[in-house]
Order: structure tokens, then sequence, then C-alpha cells
């Protein structure tokens, strides 16, 4: 049974563990607060921008105008992207997103397709590096410094593949942050491009009258949707993942307000143990005296 200085020490132990999780849930609320005001910043950008792809798309008269990013052919191959994060400690934030990509890179092999996998997060690059299966990108150190500069840098990468035929599709799997305590893995297409939606607006859209003409306008502003695409999915994944980090903290800590209590219980029972049997023993001393007295 450890002794009453063992316990006071696991207590004091567990006491500094819980300053750490309860520090670093105020961090994680501190970083969520800002991703979600560039979130919320992002938004008229990216629906203004939907709208203008919407208007030139229904401008675009033929086949022949379409640009190379709206062609579709047999699919032979496709990239999957993969987003996670650089660090742990957000609960099951990467094993769902790990999961879902592991379960979907099966379904395309099992239909004969072949597959190409890219990386964002230390998490995902070493999950497929212990399997030994290879990977085409890897982008780590994004977590926490995310600009809209490495957005750019991996659409290229994918716009570059989808264009020289390497891959035929594109599918990005990462976390949509729902709410602080909810996220859902999302596995999205986003090469070819597909029907651009629309969201609605309260005031009416009226068309512009485009120079150059929309076609070739069109083929200038795809790259950058698909940019925005990107984007979108890495502020919605570092969101998640400080959502998911400040909630496992949160938890942490309440699960160290239980083993103090329960361990300082355990100390209380350790501390009048060792009071009883000293008790008895001054008891059995004066009981000892008096019979060596008679």
């Amino acid at each position: 049974m450890p002794t009453l200085r063992d316990i006071r020490k696991k207590i004091k132990a567990i006491q500094g563990t819980k300053k750490i999780t309860s520090a670093m849930k105020m961090v994680a609320a501190a970083k969520l607060r800002k991703v979600q005001d560039s979130m919320l910043r992002y938004r008229p950008y990216a629906t203004k921008m939907q709208q203008v792809l919407a208007d030139l798309a229904a401008a675009v008269e033929t086949r022949s105008d379409l640009p190379p990013l709206l062609l579709r052919r047999p699919i032979k191959t496709v990239e999957v992207l993969v987003i996670t994060s650089d660090k742990g400690l957000c609960g099951a934030f990467n094993t769902n997103i790990l999961r879902v990509a592991t379960k979907e890179i099966d379904r395309l092999k099992k239909e004969g397709l072949n597959t190409t996998i890219s990386v964002v997060g230390r998490k995902a690059r070493d999950y497929f590096k212990r399997r030994e299966i290879p990977l085409k990108n890897i982008w780590t150190g994004i977590s926490g410094k995310l600009q809209y500069t490495h957005a750019q840098m991996i659409a290229q990468e994918m716009i570059n593949a989808y264009v020289t035929e390497a891959v035929d599709e594109v599918v990005i799997i990462y976390n949509e942050f729902k709410s602080v305590i909810s996220q859902r893995v999302v596995v999205n297409r986003i090469l070819p491009i597909g029907r651009i939606e629309t969201e609605p607006v309260e005031q009416p859209f009226y068309p512009f009258t485009y120079e150059p003409r929309a076609p070739e306008l069109f083929a200038m502003l795809l790259p950058i949707y698909i940019e925005i695409q990107i984007y979108r999915a890495l502020l919605e994944s570092q969101a998640a993942e400080e959502a998911a980090r400040m909630t496992a903290m949160d938890n942490a800590t309440k699960n160290c307000d239980e083993l103090i209590k329960k361990t300082t219980l355990i100390a209380n029972k350790v501390r009048q143990a060792s009071i009883t049997k000293e008790l008895m023993d001054i008891v059995g001393g004066v009981e000892a005296l008096k019979q060596s007295e008679g």
C-alpha cells in the first residue's frame, strides 16, 4: 500500500497536469476565435466568387469554350488529399479523418482505380509512412500558421496534376467545423469542377458585362476558385482542430479534478488508518504500563 507521502506526491503531480490542460484549453479557445473571425471575413469573398463563376458558366455557349478544369474524362487515377493536424492532444480529430481516408482509398482500389495520396499535417504523414504507403506530396507546419499562400501552393499542385492528365479526379478529405463540440468529416471532389452552386442572396444579382470574353475570364478565375475551395477546407480543418483540442483539454481538466478527489479520499483514509494505528499503539502502551504497575 502506498505511503501518505507517495499519495501526496501523486496529488501534486495531478494538480500540475491540471494547470497544463487548463492553460492549453484557454490557448485553444483563443486560437479558435481567431480562426472563426478569419472564416467570417472570408465568406463574403467566397460567396461573390461563386456568383460570378455561376454567371460566367451560363455565358459559356459551346463545349469548345470549356476550360481544361471543367473537362471530364474517364477516371483511371484519383488523387486523394488528406488534411490533418501537425500536433496531437485534440481527441479523435485525426483518428476520424484517417479512418475515413483509409476507407475511401480502399473503396477506390476495389473499383479498380489507381490512387495517389497527398497529405497536409504531420499526423497524416506519419500514419501513412508507418503503413509504408507512398505519398506524392507532403505539406507540414501549416497548423496555427495558415496563410492563403499555402492554399495557392497546394492548389497549383492539384491543378497541374489534373491538366497534365496525371490524375483524372482530385478528392479532398477534411474535418468540417460545425460547432465547438461537433465536427464532420467531409469527402469532397474538387476536380473536375462540377456545377457551381450559389448561395441565395437578399438583393437581386445583376449580370455583369465582362472584358475579356466570358470563356477567357472563366478560364482565368477557375484556378482561383480551386484555391478558394482548398483554403476554405484548411480554415475549416484548423477551426475544427482547435475546437477538438479545447474540448479534449476541458475533459482532461475535469478528469484531473476527479482524480484529485479520489486520490485525496485515499490519502485521508491512509491518514486516518495511520492515526488509528498510533492511537492503538498508545492505548496498548497504557494498558501495558497498568499491567506492569499492578
